[in-house]
Formats: C-alpha cells, sequence, structure tokens
C-alpha cells in the first residue's frame, strides 16, 4: 500500500481493518508525523516533495522512482494498492511492469474532478474505485465504493 502524505494517507490507513487481515507492507513520504509509524506498521519511506518547487521536486520524483523500484523489488507485492497522490504513480507503473494489480482509490475529496495521479493511473488500474457516484461520469470503468471515511 502506498499514498503520499496528508489526506491521501489517511484514507489509506482507514482501510486498517481490511489490511491488517493480510500480509502488507505501507510505503509513504517521511515525515516526523509519519515516522511515527514505524512502530505499528511495517514501512519504507520515500523523499517528501511538495511540487511548488519544481526543479527540487523533479530532483526528489526521480529519486523517488529509484527507490520505490528497489523497494517493490524488496517487497515483492503481488497487489499495490493506492489513494494517491504522486508519490504513488511510479509504484503502480513498476507493478505493472511486472504484471501486478494496481489497485487506485481516487480521494475523497474529489466529486467533480479528476486528480492528476487518478489520471494517470486509470489507464492501468485493474480495480480503480470511486468514492462518489458523480466520479463515474469521469472515470466510466471506475467501481463506486463509497466512502471509506
Amino acid at each position: 500500500m502506498i499514498s503520499s502524505v496528508g489526506g491521501h494517507l489517511t484514507q489509506l490507513l482507514s482501510l486498517e481493518e481490511l489490511f491488517m487481515e493480510y500480509d502488507y507492507y505501507l510505503v509513504t513520504e517521511k515525515n516526523d508525523v509519519t515516522l511515527k509509524l514505524k512502530d505499528k506498521y511495517p514501512i519504507s519511506f520515500l523523499v517528501y516533495g511538495a511540487r511548488n518547487y519544481l526543479f527540487r521536486y523533479l530532483f526528489k520524483f526521480l529519486y523517488n522512482i529509484g527507490k520505490s523500484f528497489l523497494i517493490f523489488l524488496r517487497v515483492k507485492p503481488d497487489i499495490v494498492i493506492t489513494t494517491g497522490a504522486h508519490t504513488a504513480v511510479p509504484m503502480c507503473y513498476i507493478a505493472k511492469l511486472f504484471r501486478k494489480k494496481v489497485v487506485f482509490i481516487e480521494s475523497f475529496a474529489k466529486s467533480k474532478s479528476p486528480t492528476l495521479s487518478g489520471k494517470m493511473i486509470y489507464p492501468i488500474a485493474d480495480l480503480f474505485i470511486v468514492q462518489w457516484e458523480s466520479m463515474k461520469e469521469i472515470y466510466p470503468k471506475a467501481i463506486y465504493g463509497g466512502t471509506i471515511y
């Protein structure tokens, strides 16, 4: 399971009751809040990369692609589940490269327009879940799953 920090991670962790029944591994960005998750979950960290400084972000994003590849090779997941955002896109494409399943859960915050990560992952997702019925107009092959909160 992979997501960036903030609301995306909050949504992913709200699925804890489900994922605790399986062999799982969490990947997110490293910051003061997420470091505390080490005590509770098997986890790896990527570099936090906000897009407000484009030049610096590009280097961090390239680094995270390489690190995601190494994490994928070490963990060997059968399924990658994500709530987005940009941090998760490379891992999803790496999973498809190795013919693994990709499950994307579009953000609860989006009820009328797609996220950038959703648009990027939609074509390769094995299961694409939206939390608003209205999002089925944007993602016709999506499954409406209701809210995860």
